[in-house]
């Protein structure tokens, strides 16, 4: 969007287009009917600049305000508040913060500013609002000497700064860069010794106003700031003496047009296109236009943020869809890498095969009894869950010796008697039963038959203990079956002989 600034004085309107530091002049335009017809037709063929607009007025107020410390909107409604006290018939009043007291309290000091002749700025306002362009915002050149002087390099807490303005001086007294009182002083006589003599004059009376309303002490120093056309320059520093208090420092127009990279020069000691040079390159914060007088401005703004936002989506969307396409090419080559190698393994499988020995079953068959291979593998069952169950028991009953012990799985007849080698593995399947075959002894020294007995059956109860158990007694260590007669004692030497015995443990494996 091209930038475009309209410069305002006291008669007339002045556009300039501006690109690349150089200021092109567009338009001037009387303050009548006629310039306010030419000015609308202007802005109809630019209607899709941005404007600034920069006044040279002499209705501009400031004041000095302080208020309590807040945040957000109350802070806001207490500054309208005071600038309806300050400024109560205008619209076009702005505020800057001064920073805070150092007390306790943290009062904010505040700079209140306002043009106070709204009638002068409503006819280019209205054109502007009906043509519906863009108003960025309206300053006021006494906004900007501050920043002229921070830009040259000359930093003062106070100072004047004076420069000419069409067919006037702007008097400026600066305080921190901040305007806190700025007037327009008539030039009578427009030669260069008429223009410094009213310089000097102007800024002795501006002194000794600063003094009256106590803005300054009588003794203070303060520097005087005066900026001119290098042709003049000569004049202005033979009539603007260091006058007491007073100490005046010339600044060439043309070597600050060169330090603000102003490529149009001033031709004469006007000031006006540092001042738009200024705005152009680094606006104020602060500006007077009310939110109404901006309405299209905020629309321009949110559509560049729109369109700023397609953008990015629209970048994203290339840079994403570019990369998939990169994948997508890399997947492909890795595709056809893949088969290429599946081709080569495929013909040395071939190759390997045809040296293998021919069976005479087919792959299918081949892959089937493989996998039931396989799946017995998993389904197979050991002896060694049941050796340690029983070994469990034995090891809590030293009394009772371990003579032998089988195991078989199910029906299956494979089975290992004594103490030697485990039985072979089964292959059955999980679901038939195991047996285990316990043969042992119990050798109690002067035991009874009864105690004997007794150790015989809690050997047989910790067996089935396990709710999977079940315990068949193939042998018991006395014979006490119908028919036969249980002795108390056939001397000590048979009761001393270990009482042999067998019993059988039956455990379903069913899941």
């Amino acid at each position: 969007m091209t930038s475009r600034f309209l410069y305002l004085n006291t008669h007339r309107l002045l556009a300039y287009g501006w690109q690349h530091g150089s200021l092109r002049a567009e338009g001037v335009f009387d303050n009548d009917e006629g310039g306010l017809r030419q000015f609308a037709d202007y802005l109809r063929q630019h209607r899709h600049s941005q404007f600034s607009l920069l006044a040279n007025v002499a209705e501009e107020g400031h004041a000095l305000e302080t208020i309590p410390f807040l945040k957000g909107s109350d802070r806001q409604t207490l500054i309208s508040r005071k600038m309806g006290q300050h400024f109560f018939s205008t619209p076009l009043t702005t505020a800057t913060s001064l920073g805070y007291e150092k007390s306790q309290r943290k009062n904010e000091k505040l700079l209140l500013s306002a043009l106070t002749n709204p009638a002068h700025f409503e006819p280019w306002l209205t054109r502007i609002s009906d043509a519906e362009v863009s108003l960025a915002g309206i300053y006021t050149v006494a906004q900007l000497g501050g920043q002229l002087l921070r830009k040259l390099g000359q930093h003062c807490e106070r100072c004047l700064l004076l420069t000419v303005q069409d067919h006037s001086i702007r008097e400026t007294y600066l305080v921190d860069g901040h305007p806190h009182f700025s007037r327009m002083a008539p030039v009578t006589d427009s030669s260069i010794a008429g223009i410094a003599s009213a310089l000097a004059a102007e800024s002795g009376k501006l002194h000794q106003y600063l003094i009256g309303q106590r803005l300054i002490g009588r003794g203070e120093s303060l520097p005087a700031f005066i900026v001119g056309h290098p042709q003049t320059i000569p004049a202005i520093d033979k009539a603007c003496a260091d006058k007491g208090p007073l100490s005046f420092t010339l600044i060439d127009s043309h070597l600050a047009a060169g330090r603000l990279k102003l490529r149009t020069l001033p031709e004469d000691n006007r000031s006006d296109l540092l001042f738009l040079q200024l705005l152009a390159t680094a606006p104020p914060q602060q500006q007077f236009a009310s939110d109404t007088h901006r309405h299209h401005f905020r629309l321009s703004q949110i559509r560049r943020g729109l369109i700023a936002a397609g953008l990015c989506a629209l970048l994203g969307g290339v840079l994403y869809a570019a990369k998939e396409t990169y994948d997508a090419g890399s997947l492909r080559a890795e595709a056809s890498a893949l088969l290429l190698s599946k081709a080569d393994l495929d013909h040395r499988y071939q190759e390997i095969s045809a040296t293998f020995p021919q069976l005479d079953v087919d792959n299918d068959t081949l892959r089937r009894v493989t996998n039931r291979y396989s799946d017995l593998l998993h389904q197979q069952h050991l002896p060694a869950p049941a050796f340690h169950r029983v070994s469990r028991v034995l090891d809590r009953m030293p009394a009772i010796v371990l003579e032998g012990i089988s195991w078989k799985n199910g029906q299956d007849a494979g089975t290992s008697k004594g103490a030697t080698a485990p039985p072979a593995i089964a292959t059955n399947r999980r679901g038939g039963p195991e047996i285990t075959t316990v043969r042992g002894s119990i050798r109690l020294e002067r035991a009874t038959t009864r105690q004997i007995l007794a150790v015989f059956d809690q050997f047989v109860d910790a067996l089935r203990a396990d709710p999977a158990n079940s315990i068949n007694i193939l042998q018991r260590p006395f014979d006490i079956e119908s028919g036969h007669t249980l002795r108390s004692s056939d001397g000590e030497t048979e009761v001393a002989q270990p009482r042999q015995f067998a019993v059988e443990i039956v455990r379903s494996n069913a899941p």
